[in-house]
């Protein structure tokens, strides 16, 4: 398991990534990069702040309600 630490900068890692994707899908008027791009960064985020793996996020997000 990963240290917050690690996990904070993986986050860090992601955001950037994914604040690229975005922009490059905006260059090419590729909507479909542009909105990988924004989960991208906002994964890249809530791993920061959360210090979770990226599945245990993907994990509560697609959880349904009330579960």
């Amino acid at each position: 398991m990963a240290t917050a630490t690690h996990q904070k900068w993986e986050g860090r890692w992601d955001q950037l990534k994914g604040r690229v994707k975005s922009l490059w899908g905006n260059l090419t008027d590729d909507e479909l990069t542009q909105v990988k791009g924004d989960y991208e960064r906002t994964i890249g985020l809530l791993k920061e702040r959360t210090g979770k793996s990226r599945e245990e996020l993907e994990r509560m997000i697609n959880e349904e309600p009330g579960r």
